[in-house]
């Protein structure tokens, strides 16, 4: 059945700010439920899938159920949600349902996103006390996938229809880009060391993160593995 889910379109996409500072922004993609329901529709009709909610220990869970005609069943897949700032219930109700979505394949490509750089040459960006925030709303102007369901290309305009982060690979070429999670490890790395992001950058002659390639970021990360934690 997952094979039958067809891949998000570029329109199907949102971007949201994950981290900012004075040298600019990291983007996320993501889908919201209206997304998940119009697929759910159009592959397995509105009559063809349901959802239901449970609570378990304490933590409440999606179960999306498809009918599956050749075995004359319903088939469940389920997930759990996570606590909203702002509506708790309804903040765990729609995120879960969109993980047990994912777990249909729904979105699923979205993992496979490069890292997002806009450096705040491209966006407006203001210091409010300790924190730095942005007005700048982005979205994906278009995408494309390989024959793996990965993405290969992605671009992203401002509200102006600005182009502020472009990456193109050939549609059957394996992605040469880093992605989240390798940027997660390079700040555990920073963390442990106490090195400074601005050091390593300069040591390779960026200007900002999102210049990294996956050979200099092999290198820094070798570096940074052999040397002591800032404790010792």
């Amino acid at each position: 059945m997952e094979s039958m889910i067809r891949l998000l379109r570029a329109d199907e996409i949102e971007c949201r700010v994950a981290m900012i500072n004075e040298r600019g922004a990291s983007l996320l993609l993501y889908k919201d439920a209206r997304a998940d329901q119009k697929i759910l529709d159009e592959t397995f009709t509105p009559f063809g899938w349901k959802r239901t909610h449970q609570i378990i220990d304490g933590n409440l869970y999606c179960t999306v159920e498809v009918w599956d005609t050749q075995k004359n069943q319903w088939i469940a897949k389920q997930d759990v949600g996570t606590v909203s700032f702002t509506e708790k219930e309804k903040g765990q109700a729609s995120d879960s349902f969109k993980r047990a979505c994912v777990n249909w394949g729904i979105g699923r490509e979205l993992y496979t996103a490069p890292f997002i750089w806009i450096p705040a040459g491209s966006m407006k960006i203001q210091r409010k006390g300790e924190k730095y925030v942005t007005t700048d709303r982005f979205e994906v102007k278009s995408i494309g996938y390989n024959a793996n369901r990965e993405i290969v290309s992605l671009e992203i305009v401002n509200a102006s229809g600005v182009m502020v982060f472009r990456k193109t690979e050939a549609v059957d070429a394996k992605p040469t880009y880093l992605v989240p999670e390798d940027f997660e490890r390079l700040e555990e790395e920073l963390k442990r060391t106490g090195v400074e992001l601005s050091t390593v950058l300069e040591r390779y002659g960026l200007s900002d993160i999102g210049q990294l390639t996956p050979d200099i970021y092999a290198k820094a990360m070798k570096s940074l593995k052999r040397s002591r934690s800032k404790a010792a």
